[in-house]
């Protein structure tokens, strides 16, 4: 009964937004050039138009966003670490539905996470015209030349060839990345497929102090600038043609305040909470330079923008260089929560991890000022300029994104009813206000601060059954965990025991869309392989 309800409901709200959109078709602006600014690990505390008097750091850029545009207070990344975020916004498939393909190097020398033929962003608004670009940490994985013939790592790669497989193979027409984290080796730009600079350097930053190959001139605290100045030159060579009917996709991928924690000497000093919040402040300009370079080009008007955050905090980062346990929960003592009311942090199941910033601006559409409380995905990105820019996509293309154009123009209108969600262990399902985290605990190993970790959390579960337990049981009390997130958002009451038959049917709707490889109407999809979201329960909890 239940799957039928969900598709029912589903349909009718893709329905409605098909109605509303054609209402106002006639009304529409011109295709608007779209710019997404992505952070990475920024927590929804750490903007203070979100995290408000619990913030402690200014961030103008954000702010200047929110006023002009819309704030949404439901926006979820489809996991909290970076790769599978990444994936989801890139193709509107949830990344659980992709197999990791083998094999696989290091850091940023990691294999291409996605097919050359994926259909991604970057593919959809290329066939509708519009000159693409990607500048900052890339993340999907590459294929680089070798001079051995072997996979790529650390002492074998050919620096003066090409990549054979980069963000030019996935329909970005101009690209400037790094291509992992910026703790993460290599330490070298790479424009249209091309390294830059000699990289025949031995370099490691604070953090982790990762040392591998590194350009001789790549310096970490550089960085965000440089990024900065390549999305300003970006939207500078394309003005012209955007002002003459030529729309651009420019998507602006930051590494920051991921750690290292490494703000420039512009920045170092500025805030009130030492050498994260400085990061988090230049992390913010990056946004305010791209809001300017629009301004100065006179596509301010004509240009939507969309920043949000690749999922939430991570605790390790703080006042500190080194990647240290529970450092930002030093931060809490001084007012400043940068998950903001929420429980959890990056890797989590818990909202911290999961719930991000996410602002549009898009004059002419968007009411200024304006808030939407409606359930939004990072994945919904690409269903949402398809439908921007009229592109017609087939049933196999983006599965699992829903456009949120009707909320855009209006707060009012249908979002999605449903959506899975990721930690690096377990799987949760929201239907409406609830959520249900597949799991007892954080669904991380906590090996920075998370709690409870998931062993722990494990053991505690299975001491309270009194046995060990079948499969089945393991989708029941005490192994996971029910939040009405409309009365308890910070998620403090398990509601699970209380509510069997509700954990029951959004196990159905989890179920459901996991067999149908899609969780939009459409016909069904296969994954690319088996989904288990029991796989790695510790064996001391299940029945032989």
């Amino acid at each position: 009964m239940i799957r039928d309800l969900s598709t029912l409901i589903f349909s009718s709200s893709v329905l409605l937004s098909g109605l509303l959109v054609g209402q106002t078709q006639a009304s529409s602006p011109p295709r608007p050039n779209i710019v997404f600014v992505l952070a990475d690990d920024l927590g929804i505390g750490d903007v203070r138009c979100y995290g408000e008097d619990r913030c402690q750091i200014d961030t103008p850029g954000f702010d200047r966003l929110a006023k002009e545009g819309m704030l949404f207070t439901d926006a979820h990344t489809a996991a909290s670490v970076c790769v599978p975020a990444r994936v989801a916004i890139m193709t509107g498939r949830y990344p659980w539905r992709f197999t990791v393909p083998r094999p696989s190097g290091p850091w940023g020398f990691l294999n291409p996470r996605l097919k050359s033929d994926q259909f991604t962003i970057g593919r959809m608004l290329q066939s509708a015209g519009y000159r693409t670009g990607y500048v900052g940490k890339w993340h999907l994985g590459t294929l680089m030349p070798t001079l051995d013939g072997k996979n790529q790592g650390p002492d074998n790669v050919d620096y003066s060839k090409l990549l054979t497989i980069g963000p030019q193979q996935y329909g970005l027409d101009e690209s400037f990345v790094l291509p992992g984290s910026l703790d993460m080796f290599p330490y070298a730009f790479a424009r249209n497929n091309v390294w830059q600079g000699n990289v025949t350097a031995q370099k490691g930053w604070s953090a982790f102090n990762r040392v591998g190959p590194a350009a001789e001139d790549f310096e970490d605290y550089k960085v965000l600038d440089t990024f900065s100045t390549e999305a300003e030159g970006f939207i500078s060579r394309q003005a012209a043609d955007a002002r003459n009917g030529k729309p651009f996709f420019l998507y602006v991928a930051l590494t920051a305040p991921h750690t290292p924690t490494s703000p420039s000497a512009k920045f170092e000093g500025k805030s009130l909470l030492g050498i994260y919040g400085d990061f988090v402040m230049e992390t913010d300009d990056c946004l305010h330079r791209v809001l300017k370079a629009l301004d100065k080009h006179g596509l301010a008007e004509s240009t939507l923008v969309i920043a949000s955050s690749d999922h939430g905090p991570a605790l390790y980062a703080g006042r500190r260089r080194e990647a240290t346990a529970n450092q930002l929960r030093e931060l809490e003592g001084d007012g400043h929560y940068s998950s903001g009311i929420y429980r959890g942090y990056k890797f989590s199941i818990y909202e911290g991890g999961l719930r991000v910033p996410f602002v549009a601006r898009w004059p002419g559409v968007v009411k200024a000022g304006s808030r939407c409380r409606q359930l939004v995905a990072q994945q919904d990105l690409l269903r949402t300029f398809a439908e921007i820019c009229g592109a017609n996509l087939t049933n196999d293309q983006a599965p699992d994104s829903v456009s949120f154009l009707p909320l855009l123009k209006s707060t009012d209108g249908p979002g999605r009813e449903s959506m899975i969600l990721q930690s690096t262990e377990r799987f949760a399902v929201r239907v409406g206000n609830w959520k249900l985290a597949v799991c007892p605990g954080s669904g991380c190993v906590g090996h920075y601060g998370n709690v409870p970790a998931s062993p722990t959390a494990w053991a505690i579960a299975s001491s309270a059954f009194g046995r060990q337990a079948t499969r089945s049981e393991l989708t029941a009390a005490p192994f996971v965990q029910l939040f009405d997130l409309a009365k308890d958002p910070g998620e403090s009451c398990n509601l699970a025991a209380e509510q069997p038959d509700r954990v029951n049917r959004m196990i159905e709707v989890l179920d459901q869309q996991i067999a149908s490889g899609r969780s939009t109407p459409g016909s069904s999809l296969q994954n690319d392989g088996n989904v288990d979201y029991l796989r790695g329960v510790p064996g001391f909890v299940l029945a032989k």
